[in-house]
């Protein structure tokens, strides 16, 4: 029964955070702030976070174990059929926020989630990710990371990268811009269907192929000289971040809504960010490349 994994799901998810951290550690030279909580309605978890770092000006890595007697409405609309049963839900999730505007913005997340109810068999799935969001676009980046998504799907099908790279593009839509968040990634939830050991196993293979897609992009453009024009380009694309957070992204008003940390939840919004009104970049400006070239979805693997 899924119910006897969870211990050592738990488990692998801690090391998981402790190994992404290390990693990012000795990238950044500054240590990440442990913050461990608890949950009054039942469980924890353990925030990793850094703030005006040398290369993140905010990042976290966040492990969550949180646990009900009954789902929050916004996950009970979605899924009817687990109304009244008790849950948990445990995972990794993390958003890094470099300074320099030519490193991009990376998000990702592994998750395991069951509902139980006394005679009924557990209803159990997998779920995750990981997305790239840069300010200026960089082909050989979005191949990388892509290349690096699909290689971790590899092992467990050939269909499974092209159904969640375009999961990925369907769900980092912001719908009222009509624009995509970035240039994606991969995206699953719901995962079940390849049986309890191998669904585990895929979110265990993407969890550990993260420091691959992500460093080396980093490493290219961490120390890239660049001024006011590009930090304020900055800020305002992150705006975007801030807005298909707070309106669309299904975990976020799931963490809210079931009682979760407000701060560890919270803990992915940039810390600086601009708005305009109905601002255009110059027609054929890096900064008009980024909507022209790289957000539009693609296949990024195509010859």
């Amino acid at each position: 029964m899924p119910s006897l994994h969870s211990a050592a799901i738990k488990a692998w998810l801690l090391d998981l955070q402790a190994r992404i951290v290390q990693d990012l550690e000795q990238v950044d030279g500054k240590p990440f702030l442990r913050d461990a909580w608890e949950r009054p309605e039942g469980g924890g978890g353990i925030s990793r976070l850094i703030e005006e770092g040398n290369v993140f000006e905010r990042g976290g890595v966040n492990f969550s174990h949180v646990m009900g007697a009954a789902l929050p409405p916004s996950a009970s609309a979605v899924r009817p059929e687990l109304a009244g049963r008790a849950w948990e839900a445990m995972g990794v999730s993390l958003v890094l926020h470099p300074r320099n505007p030519y490193a991009p913005t990376v998000h990702m997340n592994v998750r395991f989630f069951e509902a139980t109810a006394a005679g009924e068999e557990p209803v159990w799935w997998f779920g995750g990710g990981m997305d790239l969001t840069p300010y200026y676009g960089d082909e050989a980046d979005a191949r990388h990371f892509h290349q690096t998504c699909h290689d971790a799907l590899a092992p467990f099908g050939p269909t499974l990268h092209p159904r969640f790279k375009n999961w990925c593009d369907e769900y980092f839509y912001l719908k009222h811009r009509k624009e995509a968040r970035g240039v994606g990634g991969i995206f699953f939830d719901d995962l079940n269907e390849l049986g309890f050991e191998q669904s585990c196993a895929l979110m265990q293979s993407v969890g550990n192929s993260f420091t691959t897609a992500y460093l080396p992009i980093l490493a290219r453009h961490k120390d890239r000289p660049y001024g006011e024009r590009e930090r304020d380009f900055q800020a305002y694309r992150r705006g975007r971040y801030v807005e298909f957070n707070l309106v669309w992204d299904r975990g976020t008003l799931f963490g809210l809504q079931s009682g979760g940390r407000t701060e560890a939840i919270l803990m992915s919004m940039p810390p600086i960010v601009k708005w305009r009104y109905d601002w255009h970049p110059e027609p054929g400006s890096p900064e008009a490349r980024l909507a022209t070239d790289f957000l539009p979805h693609r296949d990024w693997l195509a010859p």
